[in-house]
C-alpha cells in the first residue's frame, strides 16, 4: 500500500490572526525611551531571533541555575551524526538509542532517567500523534546548535518530562555568502549528497538559506533500507534596523525507515544451545515490512527591538505529517527457547496529523537602581488533530529465530480488523519570569498556567482529558571572582496524559530540586560543572509489565544522582571534553513495583572526547578526534529479574584540509569517521522478549566543498 499526504492550503485567516496577536501587547510604556538607537548589534550564525532554550530570552544559558549542555554543529560534523539519537550519546544524563542501532524511526531517549517524547525544533514542540509512531524527525544537516536542558521546564514551555528538554537551533539565513557541498559513501552502501548555502539577495533587505539532502543505505538489519530526503529554505527580511521577518519551511520525505521489531534475548544476551542471532538477523518477512514517513512544516518569526531594552518575538509553525507501516511483533508467550519457534502478529498502521503551534514573547530589560531585571512575558498555543488505523492480521506461525526465513508471508492471503483512533490535543498556555541580576548574584523566579484539552476516540470509545496546572521555577545563582558560580534551584512539571481505549490517567506532576556549580577560567580555557538533583514524580506512565501494548500508571518514582561535565583547551592544539554521571533511581509507591528500578536508566555512564590540530609540517589542517562512551548495566524488565550488560564504545573522526596537497583544493575538507570502532556487540532490553541489538560498527568517508 502506497501512502501519499495531501498538504491542507495554509489557512490565510489563522495567519492573519497570528500575526494581528502581536500587537495585542501593551507597548505604550516601551515606546517613550528615549534611549533607542539604531544601532543594532549583529548576532552572527544565530540571528536576531534566537532565544536559548533555558530561559527564552537572548542571555547567556550560563547565567541559569540549571544544568545545560550545548553541541555546536562542528561537534555534529565532526561525530557524522545522523540523528538526534546519535547527537546525544556524550551527553551527560542522557541514555540514547533505547531501541537498539537498527531502529532509526524514532529517537528514543531519555533525561535524568525520565523518556522524552517530545524534542523541540528551532523553540517550538514537533507534535507527536499520541499513543503512534508519527512524529518529525529532523535531519542534523538543516541544525546549527543543539541544546539539552536539564531538569524541568514546564514554566516556560508547558507539557515537559522533568529530567529535562532538547531543543535543536535550526541553520538560518546569513548575509555573508557561503555554499557548502558534500558527498559520502560508506558501509552499507551509503550514498549521500547535500548542499548548504546562504547569502544575502544582492543590495536587498532580503537573505536567504537552502538546504537539501539525499541519503541511501542499507540498515543494519537484513532486507531492510534507509532513505532520506530533505528541503529546507529560509528567507530572512530584515524589514528596518529593528525588524526582522523569518519565513522557513522543512519537508521531508523517507521513503524507508529500516526496521521496528525486537528479539528474544534468548540467543542474544543469553546463550542458547540451539543457535544464536547477531545484528543482522530479521524476524519480520521482507513481503511485511514497510514503514514510510512523510512530513512539512511552515513557519516564520517576527522580531521587533523596540528600543535597546525591549523587544517582541512571535514564533509560528503549521505541520502536515503522515506515516504507513506494516510490520509483525510477538510476545513472551509465544517464543518457544527449547526450539527457536517465535509466533508472531502482522499489523499495519496507517497515522496523518496535522498541526500548529505559536509562541509569543514579550522580553526587556529594566534597572532599579543597582538591580537589573530581565523580565519575559509570553503567550503560546498549539493544536494537534490526527488519527491512526491500526489493522490486526492476526498470527503467523512457523518462523525460527536460530533460522529465520523472511519470505514466509503471502500478503494477498491476509485478512485484518481494522480500529480506527482519533486524536485531538489543545494546549494554552501564559508565562512570566524575571531574571535578577544584583552585582555578581543572579536570581530567577518564573510561572505558568496551562489549560490542556485531549480526546482518544479509539474505535468509538471516547476518552476526553480536561487539565489546568500552575507551574514554576525559582533559582539563584552567584558569580565568585574565582571563577565558580555555584547555584541552587527549585522547579516543577507536568504532563498531562491524554487517555485511550476508554481509559483515562490523572496527570503526570514532579518536582526537582538541584544544587550545582558552574566553573570558567578568565581565559576561557577551562570549563566545567557539576550538579546533585533529585527529582520525584508521581503518576508516571509506563508500559504495563504483563502486556506492552498497554499502559499503568505508578504513585511515584524518585530519580537522584550527580552530573559532571568539563572541556578544557589544554594547548592551542589540544582540547578535551569529558563527563560522568550518576543515577539512583526508584519506584518509591506502587503495588507491585515499589522498589524496582526502570528500564533503560543506568546507575553509571562516562565518556570523553578529543581533538587534536596539526598546523605545521606534511600534516598541516590534519584534524585527529576520538571518543570513548561507557554505559552501566541496566534492568532487563519492569520486575528487574535480570540486568543489560554494560559496554564502552569507542569513536573516531579524522579530518585533512585538502589545499596542503594542492592550492585548487581550497576549501576541500576531507573526513575519516568510524563510530563502534572495534564493532563491540551490545544489547537494549524492554523485556527478555524484547530487545535489540546496539549500533554495529559504521565507517563513512566524506568530501566537503566550502566556496
Amino acid at each position: 500500500m502506497n501512502v501519499s499526504t495531501e498538504y491542507s492550503k495554509f489557512n490565510v485567516t489563522l495567519l492573519a490572526t497570528a500575526i494581528a496577536s502581536s500587537f495585542l501587547f501593551p507597548i505604550s510604556a516601551m515606546a517613550n525611551d528615549d534611549s533607542a538607537s539604531d544601532d543594532v548589534e549583529t548576532i552572527s550564525i544565530f540571528g536576531q531571533a534566537y532565544r536559548n532554550t533555558a530561559t527564552k530570552t537572548s542571555l547567556e544559558p550560563e547565567e541559569t541555575p540549571q544544568g545545560i549542555t550545548v553541541l555546536d554543529g562542528e561537534v555534529l560534523e565532526q561525530r557524522s551524526v545522523k540523528s538526534l539519537n546519535e547527537a546525544l550519546r556524550y551527553v551527560p544524563g542522557v541514555t540514547t538509542e533505547q531501541k537498539g542501532g537498527a531502529v532509526t524511526m524514532y529517537d528514543t531517549f531519555n533525561i535524568r532517567g525520565f523518556d522524552v517524547n517530545q524534542s523541540y525544533y528551532d523553540g517550538l514542540v514537533l507534535q507527536y500523534l499520541n499513543g503512534w509512531n508519527l512524529q518529525p524527525q529532523i535531519d542534523p544537516i538543516a541544525i546549527q546548535q543543539i541544546e539539552v536542558f536539564k531538569g524541568p521546564t514546564s514554566v516556560l514551555y508547558g507539557s515537559m518530562p522533568p529530567g529535562g528538554m532538547v531543543n535543536m537551533i535550526a541553520k538560518t539565513p546569513q548575509k555573508e555568502k557561503s555554499t557548502d557541498v558534500k558527498v559520502a559513501t560508506g558501509t552499507g552502501n551509503l550514498v549521500e549528497a547535500s548542499i548548504d548555502t546562504t547569502g544575502q539577495f544582492g543590495d536587498s533587505d532580503f537573505s536567504y538559506r537552502f538546504i537539501a539532502l539525499a541519503r541511501q543505505k542499507d540498515g543494519q538489519v537484513d532486507y531492510t533500507e534507509e532513505e532520506r530526503y530533505v528541503i529546507a529554505p529560509s528567507v530572512d527580511w530584515q524589514v528596518s534596523d529593528r525588524t526582522l521577518i523569518n519565513f522557513n519551511m522543512y519537508y521531508q520525505n523517507d521513503p524507508s525507515m529500516g526496521m521496528n521489531s525486537a528479539m528474544p534475548a534468548s540467543g542474544m544476551i543469553y546463550d542458547n544451545p540451539n543457535g544464536s542471532t547477531d545484528p543482522s538477523t530479521f524476524v519480520g518477512d521482507k513481503n511485511w515490512s514497510t514503514f514510510e514517513r512523510e512530513f512539512f512544516m511552515a513557519g516564520y518569526k517576527i522580531n521587533h527591538e523596540f528600543n535597546n531594552n525591549w523587544s517582541f518575538l512571535q514564533n509560528f509553525r503549521y505541520m502536515n505529517a503522515s506515516l504507513y507501516q506494516e510490520n509483525t511483533y510477538h510476545v513472551e508467550a509465544g517464543f518457544n527457547p527449547s526450539t527457536g519457534e517465535l509466533t508472531r502478529y502482522a499489523y499495519s498502521t496507517d497515522e496523518s496529523s496535522t498541526g500548529y503551534t505559536i509562541d509569543n514573547q514579550l522580553s526587556g530589560r529594566v534597572m532599579a537602581g543597582n538591580v537589573e531585571h530581565n523580565l519575559l512575558f509570553g503567550i503560546d498555543y498549539q493544536k494537534l488533530d490526527g488519527d491512526s488505523i491500526y489493522t490486526d492480521f492476526g498470527e503467523v506461525k512457523g518462523f525460527n529465530i536460530f533460522s529465520p526465513n523472511n519470505d514466509m508471508i503471502d500478503r494477498n492471503s491476509l485478512s485484518g480488523t481494522a480500529y480506527l483512533d482519533k486524536v485531538k490535543v489543545e494546549q494554552l498556555g501564559f508565562y512570566a519570569q524575571d531574571q535578577i541580576r544584583i552585582d555578581r548574584l543572579i536570581l530567577i523566579a518564573g510561572g505558568r498556567y496551562d489549560s490542556f484539552k485531549g480526546s482518544n476516540d479509539y474505535n468509538g470509545s471516547l476518552t476526553e482529558t480536561n487539565t489546568d496546572n500552575f507551574s514554576y521555577r525559582v533559582g539563584a545563582l552567584y558569580e565568585l571572582e574565582s571563577g565558580f558560580s555555584p547555584f541552587i534551584s527549585y522547579a516543577t512539571s507536568f504532563e498531562p496524559v491524554a487517555g485511550s481505549e476508554g481509559k483515562s490517567y490523572d496527570p503526570e506532576l514532579a518536582e526537582q530540586l538541584e544544587i550545582g556549580v558552574k566553573y570558567s577560567s578568565t581565559d576561557y580555557t577551562k570549563t566545567a560543572s557539576a550538579s546533585v538533583f533529585n527529582i520525584v514524580k508521581s503518576n508516571m506512565l509506563m508500559a504495563d509489565p504483563d502486556d506492552f501494548q498497554k499502559q499503568v500508571q505508578l504513585g511515584e518514582v524518585k530519580s537522584q544522582g550527580l552530573e559532571l561535565q568539563g572541556q578544557w583547551l589544554i594547548t592551542d592544539s589540544w582540547d578535551m571534553s569529558v563527563n560522568y554521571t550518576y543515577i539512583d533511581m526508584e519506584i518509591t509507591k506502587d503495588d507491585d513495583l515499589e522498589g524496582k528500578t526502570p528500564i533503560y536508566v543506568p546507575t553509571h555512564a562516562a565518556s570523553l572526547w578529543s581533538n587534536y590540530y596539526i598546523y605545521d609540517g606534511i600534516l598541516t589542517g590534519t584534524r585527529i578526534s576520538g571518543g570513548l562512551r561507557y554505559v552501566g548495566e541496566m534492568e532487563m524488565d519492569a520486575a528487574n529479574t535480570d540486568k543489560v550488560p554494560d559496554y564502552t564504545l569507542a569513536d573516531v573522526s579524522i579530518g585533512y584540509e585538502l589545499d596542503g596537497i594542492s592550492e585548487s583544493l581550497t576549501g576541500a575538507t576531507a573526513q575519516l569517521s568510524a563510530t563502534n570502532l572495534f564493532n563491540t556487540e551490545y544489547y537494549s532490553c524492554y523485556d527478555s522478549a524484547n530487545c535489540w541489538y546496539g549500533a554495529e560498527q559504521t565507517v563513512e568517508l566524506s568530501i566537503n566543498y566550502n566556496f
